[in-house]
């Protein structure tokens, strides 16, 4: 979360990618990945 709100989305990202390779039913992790996303996709319109 940290990295997310700093505006470091790539980086975050890539902390939920390994998360969800160790245990893949993190339910937060798809969540603030759907988050992530749906900011960056808003910020560039």
């Amino acid at each position: 979360l940290i990295h997310t709100s700093n505006g470091e989305h790539t980086k975050a990202l890539e902390y939920y990618f390994r998360a969800l390779e160790r245990n893949p039913f993190l339910p937060q992790a798809f969540n603030n990945m759907a988050v992530i996303c749906h900011y960056v996709r808003l910020s560039r319109l």
